[in-house]
């Protein structure tokens, strides 16, 4: 390919710098980094078990996941502002070394023993996957922000319908692949355990997008004048995310959203842990967290460079779409976590037949998701978005009149109609952003619409799981009372809210059987093991009634936040999409100057 740097002359894309066929392979090199990093966000919940137990961090369980998402999220409006800054082409060749890099780390995580500065093999995984999600932050903002390079806006909206396509792809993909890859792929090399093979499978895969960006990507260099990325508000930013995705993450039994909050036995075991500081853990980060993005924000409108550029706001497509994406990602977020949960609770269900219920969901998105950007730039973004806030509304509305005895087929058409909902959002929101801001300014503009969905999901995902919490511990409260009077102080309900009654029926059945063993006659031995049946299946029963009660908060509140999004949505002004590429824009306002 013969190229000049975008630039370096005044002609746009559309005139010849770079050929139709080499955009199409950069199009796909970036998607095709994209579906890897949008699995890593699901792949390692079935291999997560085999992983724990080979590493021996059982305690550390939770922070594979989070410190990935913790890294992604913190960092997509930095990488937002590079790209103002740098050549693209830079920028996204980093962000995908990054992420192939911490994904070899992942998979050697632990193979040579303790490590001086890296710890255990579970701490080592831990830190590869921070790493590998300081990669991923950067391919989820910069595969917009490139799309936005190679296509002109009346272009863009069916390429980022192909986006939407792959996070729906991923998400029902993720937890197959890393299932059959941990059971079966334990073979292919010896001493490689199958899990591994989750991260490692990801290096000739994205190996050869890597190749096709640097051999055919340009290097659409930042527009003139672009002023340096302001590294202390970056720091401010990345130090108030921290603290915030981890607040919203650790486990509320043991650090409440307040201290008064917790149950008594959390209390007593926060006090004998340390002086009670658990307790306070979740509401000091959170201020921790409110008082660095305040200081972010203040030093974002006083210096040169911010992060993200104060001005975006003032334009009202940015101002109303960023704020639908946060309420959408909530929304989205509970359809996606508590549907299976749901069916394992109130159905029985094995996990694989409750994920077998997201299929439905994700192919909802990718059909609506491609067919609203191939009919964007016919019919615009604002009643498609709208149209679509409406039927997923109608859709999580259903879902909060389940119960235990709604047919699958009913489950199976209300996640359809959810996901044909979500889909024209996903790409359409960044369309709009795109198309409305400044061009100096488009890398920010995206990858703060990623951001505030992604951070919406991690809200919406702590609010729900604390109405969940806050359902079953008052269930639970109640049933604590009369199982200590039945079973003569053997069982403690309160101990089984975080498992949500998992094991409560077998240690009510076993209390039963002591007292029977302890009875004086037979007679009464049968009788309290039928009454500890009796007992146990009832116990069942309220705690089965409180996750249908649950449920149907949730989704009554998915629906709120979706119908929120789509008024918001309605209020975005409809600008019709340009037909000039962005850098041809960007070069007149250079030659005008």
């Amino acid at each position: 390919m013969k190229a000049t740097a975008p630039g370096a002359s005044g002609a746009g894309p559309e005139e010849g710098r770079i050929s139709h066929a080499d955009r199409m392979t950069v199009f796909l090199a970036i998607l095709l980094a994209l579906l890897l990093a949008a699995l890593d966000q699901t792949i390692v919940a079935t291999a997560l078990p085999k992983m724990v137990e080979d590493l021996a961090g059982v305690e550390r369980y939770t922070w594979v996941a989070t410190m990935y998402l913790l890294a992604s999220t913190s960092l997509a409006l930095v990488y937002g502002k590079l790209a103002d800054t740098y050549a693209r082409r830079h920028v996204t060749l980093a962000a995908v070394g990054l992420f192939l890099g911490g994904s070899v780390a992942c998979g050697l995580a632990g193979i040579a023993g303790p490590l001086p500065l890296l710890g255990d093999g579970m701490s080592q995984l831990v830190i590869s996957r921070g790493i590998q999600g300081i990669g991923a932050g950067g391919i989820f903002a910069m595969t917009f922000i490139v799309i936005a390079d190679l296509f002109t806006p009346a272009e863009r909206g069916k390429y980022q319908g192909y986006v939407g396509a792959v996070f729906g792809v991923s998400s029902v993909l993720g937890p197959l692949l890393g299932g059959l890859l941990t059971d079966h792929a334990g073979g292919w090399m010896a001493g490689i355990s199958g899990w591994r093979w989750v991260f490692l499978v990801n290096l000739p895969i994205g190996g050869v997008a890597l190749w096709h960006i640097l051999r055919r990507m340009p290097l659409l260099e930042a527009a003139p004048g672009a002023t340096r990325p302001d590294f202390v508000g970056a720091g401010l930013l990345i130090g108030g995310l921290a603290p915030l995705v981890l607040g919203l993450q650790i486990d509320k039994q043991a650090s409440p959203w307040l201290p008064w909050l917790a149950s008594a036995s959390a209390a007593a075991e926060g006090s004998a842990a340390g002086g009670g500081w658990q307790l306070w853990a979740t509401p000091g980060l959170l201020a921790l967290s409110a008082i660095l993005l305040t200081a972010f924000v203040r030093r974002s409108r006083a210096v040169t460079g911010p992060i993200l550029e104060p001005r975006l706001f003032s334009e009202p497509v940015f101002r109303r779409a960023t704020l639908a994406t946060f309420f959408f990602g909530a929304a989205f977020i509970s359809v996606n976590i508590f549907v299976p949960l749901f069916l394992v609770s109130t159905r029985g269900v094995s996990a694989t037949e409750a994920g077998v219920v997201l299929i439905p969901f994700s192919l909802g998105i990718v059909t609506s998701a491609t067919l609203a950007g191939q009919v964007a730039s016919r019919i615009g973004y604002r009643r498609q978005i709208v149209a679509g806030t409406a039927v997923f509304f109608l859709g999580a509305a259903l879902l909060a009149r389940m119960d235990a005895d709604t047919a699958y087929g009913q489950v199976y058409l209300y996640m359809t109609l959810c996901g044909l909902g979500a889909g024209p959002g996903m790409p359409l929101f960044t369309l709009a952003i795109q198309n409305a801001t400044d061009v100096r300014f488009v890398g920010q503009a995206t990858s703060a619409s990623q951001f505030f969905r992604q951070t919406g999901a991690t809200v919406g995902a702590a609010a729900m799981g604390a109405v969940l919490t806050f359902t079953l511990a008052a269930t639970f409260g109640v049933l604590d009372n009369e199982l200590r009077d039945r079973t003569g102080g053997r069982v403690t309900a309160q101990a089984y809210v975080s498992t949500g009654g998992v094991g409560l029926s077998e240690a009510i059945l076993a209390a039963f059987e002591e007292r029977a063993a302890e009875a004086g006659t037979s007679d009464r031995a049968d009788a309290l093991r039928t009454e500890g049946v009796r007992v146990a299946r009832d116990s069942a029963e309220r705690v089965r009634l409180a996750f249908t009660g649950a449920s149907h908060r949730i989704y009554w509140m998915a629906a709120f936040l979706t119908l929120v999004a789509g008024l918001l949505a309605a209020r975005i002004p409809e600008i019709p999409l340009r037909r000039t590429h962005d850098r041809a824009k960007m070069e007149g306002k250079e030659a005008e100057a």
